[in-house]
């Protein structure tokens, strides 16, 4: 499976908010980088898995669309769009925010991760 795939395959099967997928896909020793609209955050696993637990009690469902992705050697760059029904209207999808995403890998797992996202 190419870098790209693996990639991929994450954001399709959900993974920010999954996480049983993160032990699969996510390094041990990742170093997440993410500039958001509220400031600047660097987490680890245990803090990426943190986070999706809090992000799954605020939502239903969460599906995520990419519209681009590249690869270089073993870089992943994915522009995607994150889409969520919130507990208090599970019939309603919103978007949740625009994801700018540069993940190195590292056998096989996202390793380094350069996040830059937008609420709308």
């Amino acid at each position: 499976m190419t870098a790209k795939e693996r990639v991929q395959e994450f954001y399709q099967l959900n993974g920010p908010l999954n996480k049983s997928l993160m032990e699969q896909f996510i390094h041990d020793e990742i170093i997440f980088n993410w500039h958001s609209s509220k400031g600047f955050l660097q987490l680890d696993k245990q803090d990426l898995k943190a986070l999706a637990t809090e992000l799954g009690k605020s939502y239903v469902a969460s599906r995520i669309e990419i519209s681009h992705i590249l690869e270089e050697n073993n870089v992943v760059s994915v522009n995607y769009t994150h889409y969520v029904s919130p507990i208090e209207n599970p019939n309603e999808e919103m978007i949740l925010a625009h994801f700018m995403v540069i993940c190195e890998l590292k056998e096989n797992q996202l390793y380094r991760v350069y996040q830059m996202s937008q609420l709308t």
